[in-house]
């Protein structure tokens, strides 16, 4: 017999971290929400997937796979909050279909469009949800010799890289090595 603590400890809620993989319940979901929206080709390729690798993002949408991964600590906010999220990705998949090859910004006009069609009209670019972050120390500086701004890295870059806003200043957003990233500290 459960004494009265146990039972009290038992109902106290506790984080729900869903198992990684494919959830068969949202993909039917997103299939019957890409139908209603004419996009059959796109809601036969869907998948929906929990993933572990998500830390801070609620989900994210990858195009070329034609996946939404949620982030597996989503299930500790409640149904409403994994619905509003499974439609904010999948209204980044909606926006790139309809856009077919042309390139179109993430949070811009087709996938706020994309969202009113999906039924979460007014949404938001970010989450407000309080995933535990990480700070890593930015170990490496690098500087731009023309224009002198510092640009803070994790870890060390593993390409020649150029300070965009003077390759785009002076040669019209084409890399120049005039304006290399130099290694300032270590």
């Amino acid at each position: 017999m459960l004494s009265f603590s146990q039972l009290e400890f038992s109902l106290a809620p506790s984080v729900v971290e869903k198992p990684p993989g494919r959830d068969s319940v949202l993909e039917a979901l997103a299939r019957d929400l890409l139908l209603q929206q004419g996009a059959t080709t796109l809601a036969a390729q869907v998948r929906v997937e929990w993933s572990p690798r998500l830390r801070t993002a609620a989900g994210r949408a990858e195009y070329g796979a034609r996946c939404i991964l949620l982030n597996r600590r989503l299930g500790a906010h409640g149904a409403a909050e994994i619905d509003r999220t499974l439609r904010h990705e999948l209204a980044h998949l909606l926006a790139q279909f309809r856009a077919g090859r042309r390139r179109i910004p993430p949070h811009g006009i087709e996938w706020r469009r994309a969202c009113v069609d999906l039924g979460i009209g007014g949404e938001a670019r970010c989450h407000n949800l309080p995933f535990p972050m990480r700070r890593q120390r930015r170990r490496y500086l690098y500087a731009c010799p023309r224009c002198q701004r510092d640009f803070a890295r994790t870890r060390p870059l593993r390409r020649t890289s150029a300070c965009l806003a003077c390759c785009r200043t002076f040669n019209r957003g084409r890399y120049d090595r005039r304006f290399k990233l130099r290694l300032v500290k270590h």
